[in-house]
């Protein structure tokens, strides 16, 4: 029984480089030597992987033939002159050791042992691998669907998956497909690598951006924070360090047509792309895009922001289900709360003091507003005792006015 079998497939191995290669080969072989012969310490394996074949040469010491005590280590003389009649005693012998002499039992464990040494270093460099591709992009086929996910192999045959909780709600692949999508996890599960694909991350999204935009990709632009909600929105806040590169004009290309391969990519994905500011009013107000934000007062401490925006606004802000808000949150970091403000129009409810004309003096009502008060709420804002000390009126006086003003009110 030979091993050139073994030999080829390995020879045909892509991630295993020669000197790793011959160090596990002669590895397994001077295992097998060390249970055979007790050591391999005077034994030398020499490996021709590109051919398929090997040689194993055992070194002996020369010893009268009543001296032999241990056949690995010593050969008697008369052995030796048996290979060449000039060898003398001390001398050392080299001599081949054939694979005929293991057994057949031997070479089978010895062929084993060397698969699965191969398999478990491929296993091992393939890990390797997509360990130091977690976050790229990577394109693979679409081999086959389940329901919790589909398996994808990759240019080597590599296997791939994206789970289905890592896929676009809009995603449907058919066997053979391309798909890109970038590496999220790669773990280690009985000895094999399990290599997790994501279509939903917002790297993923970020990758795209890099890919289409060329003045990302070189470092001009940068994207500062990315929301996502998978196959529905996202906003992407940029900033340029150029200023005569508009970062959002960038982004979006000429008639959209940048940013339309990444929406097409990401199954009509909406992108928001907005500019990125320290400012942090701003950033929230920006953040809340299409929506027009009358004032943003922001609680550090809290991790919150009011926003105040007039009535035709606030669908806007909230977005349908709730999506804009909820994105505009989880890029800025702040829990945003939305108030409607009233427009600035005169309040309707209040009364104008000459109102009161049947019930208070003109006198009165011109020496309160000497102190401008002009209005009956306005007045009433005001203490009693400090519009007495404002004014010549006397207490009692002041009083029947605030009297005849609350009652106006209830």
């Amino acid at each position: 029984m030979n091993l050139l079998d073994t030999f080829a497939e390995f020879k045909e191995l892509k991630n295993i480089n020669r000197a790793t290669m011959m160090s596990v080969l002669e590895d397994v072989f001077r295992s097998t030597l060390a249970k055979k012969y007790g050591t391999d310490e005077n034994i030398n394996v020499i490996i021709n992987p590109d051919k398929g074949d090997f040689e194993i040469w055992r070194s002996r010491e020369v010893v009268a033939d009543e001296d032999l005590t241990d056949p690995n280590l010593q050969i008697s003389l008369s052995d030796a002159q048996k290979i060449d009649e000039d060898y003398e005693i001390g001398e050392e012998v080299n001599d081949e050791v054939k694979m005929e002499e293991f057994g057949r039992r031997s070479i089978l464990a010895l062929r084993q042992n060397l698969t699965s040494r191969i398999m478990d270093l491929e296993k091992e460099n393939i890990f390797l691998k997509y360990k130091d591709r977690i976050g790229e992009i990577v394109i693979g086929e679409v081999y086959q669907i389940w329901k919790r996910e589909i398996l994808v192999l990759d240019d080597e045959g590599n296997e791939l998956l994206l789970p289905k909780n890592e896929q676009i709600p809009a995603d449907h692949f058919h066997k053979g497909d391309s798909i890109r999508a970038i590496v999220v996890r790669v773990e280690m599960k009985n000895n094999t690598p399990v290599i997790i694909l994501s279509r939903t991350s917002p790297i993923f999204l970020q990758r795209l951006f890099e890919l289409e935009v060329p003045e990302i990709f070189d470092g001009l632009i940068t994207l500062k924070h990315i929301a996502r909600i998978p196959g529905d929105k996202a906003k992407v806040a940029v900033e340029s360090y150029d200023d005569r590169i508009d970062p959002v004009g960038a982004c979006v290309g000429m008639k959209g047509s940048r940013i339309h391969g990444i929406v097409r990519e990401l199954r009509n994905e909406n992108i928001d792309v907005i500019n990125y500011t320290s400012n942090l009013q701003l950033f929230v107000a920006r953040a809340l895009s299409p929506a027009k934000v009358i004032s943003v007062q922001i609680l550090e401490d809290e991790k919150k922001a009011n926003v105040y925006l007039s009535p035709d606004q606030v669908s806007l802000a909230i977005g349908k289900g709730g999506s804009n808000i909820k994105l505009a949150c989880m890029l800025t970091g702040y829990d945003i709360e939305v108030y409607r403000e009233a427009e600035e129009t005169p309040d309707e409810e209040d009364v104008a003091l000459e109102e009161f004309t049947d019930e208070i003096d003109e006198w009165v009502i011109d020496e309160i507003k000497k102190v401008g008060c002009d209005t009956a709420k306005s007045v009433l804002e005001l203490p009693e005792e400090e519009l007495e000390k404002r004014t010549n009126l006397e207490e009692e006086t002041v009083h029947e006015v605030y009297r005849i003003l609350r009652a106006e009110f209830e």
